[in-house]
């Protein structure tokens, strides 16, 4: 399940619309089959694995870390039944589709066909890599990362706006992947301005997956971007990862409305005494501040810390 969970990060940020998935057939011991779901969401994981195991899926065991669907699509076959039609002994599952046109209906399925089914293996992990899906399943949005670049008094910039460069490359390249990991990138006007982001991914091989523009403005419209006028507007956009990157004020919109699931903060070993990094979060008390994030990760790129938290 474990690799069937890393094949499921390389297809994160280009599956829209539908959720990246990782498969892994073995038969004897042996990986006969392996798949993600590809751009713009089809093949599905499954078919990719069991195209390439063929016949060597039979009496094998598939892993797949989202419950097969269950609904024929005009896209293509529903895995379930392309999963009976191979013929595995045994089909060891991460979590259930929350979607309803299958939730459980593709676990019944095989098992109704005599397959031996396995649901809760690494659950959590899969969860976790499954947020974008989830989020919209449940909250009609995507799931979305605030990204934070700061010095060790939490400023993204001289007293005179000088921002370039905070971090140092290894944290900058880190911050190239994740943007190759969501489908849409959001700003707002002030850093448009001052800033004329391109908002690109600069990572040798993955140049292509930069994610879409977004502004958020009342009142400023830019060709190539698509432009919202309120944090709640992010339900209307077609993504389930959208990663917000600045500044101060549009954070602290975000922040305040409830609309950010993880924290990137990547922090940077320098005294700046300049622009704080968050605007008026609106806070009544300081009871208020705590028990809302938890750390997820936390590891050294160069001199930058990375602190990676999700909300609690």
């Amino acid at each position: 399940m474990g690799a069937a969970l890393a094949l499921a990060e390389r297809g994160r940020g280009q599956s829209w619309p539908n959720p990246s998935v990782g498969c892994v057939i073995v038969r004897k011991g042996r990986v006969v089959g392996r798949g993600w779901t590809r751009h713009g969401g089809r093949p599905h994981a499954e078919a990719v694995a069991l195209a390439e195991a063929g016949d060597a899926a039979a009496a094998a065991t598939a892993y797949v870390t989202l419950e097969p669907c269950a609904h024929v699509s005009t896209r293509g076959p529903a895995c379930a039944d392309s999963l009976i039609a191979a013929g595995p002994a045994r089909v060891v599952i991460a979590m259930v589709d929350p979607d309803p046109r299958t939730a459980g209906k593709g676990i019944e399925r095989l098992r109704d066909a005599g397959i031996d089914v396995s649901v809760g293996v690494r659950e959590a992990e899969a969860r976790a890599a499954t947020g974008g899906f989830l989020a919209r399943q449940a909250h009609g949005r995507p799931f979305v990362t605030l990204k934070l670049a700061t010095s060790l008094d939490g400023c993204i910039a001289l007293p005179s706006g000088e921002s370039r460069w905070i971090t140092g490359p290894e944290a900058r390249a880190h911050a190239h992947l994740e943007r190759a990991r969501h489908e849409a990138i959001l700003v707002g006007r002030g850093t448009f301005e001052a800033d004329a982001p391109r908002l690109d991914v600069r990572l040798p091989g993955l140049e292509s997956r930069a994610p879409r523009r977004v502004l958020l403005s009342t009142a400023l419209r830019h060709d190539n971007w698509t432009s919202i006028d309120s944090p709640e507007a992010i339900a209307d956009l077609l993504c389930d990862h959208l990663l917000v990157e600045g500044g101060a004020r549009t954070a602290a919109a975000f922040l305040r409305a409830g609309l950010v699931d993880r924290l990137l903060l990547y922090r940077a070993p320098i005294l700046l005494g300049g622009r704080p990094g968050l605007a008026d979060l609106g806070l009544e008390s300081l009871a208020d501040a705590h028990g809302q994030w938890t750390l997820a990760d936390t590891r050294m790129l160069g001199s930058d810390r990375l602190e990676v938290y999700r909300r609690a």
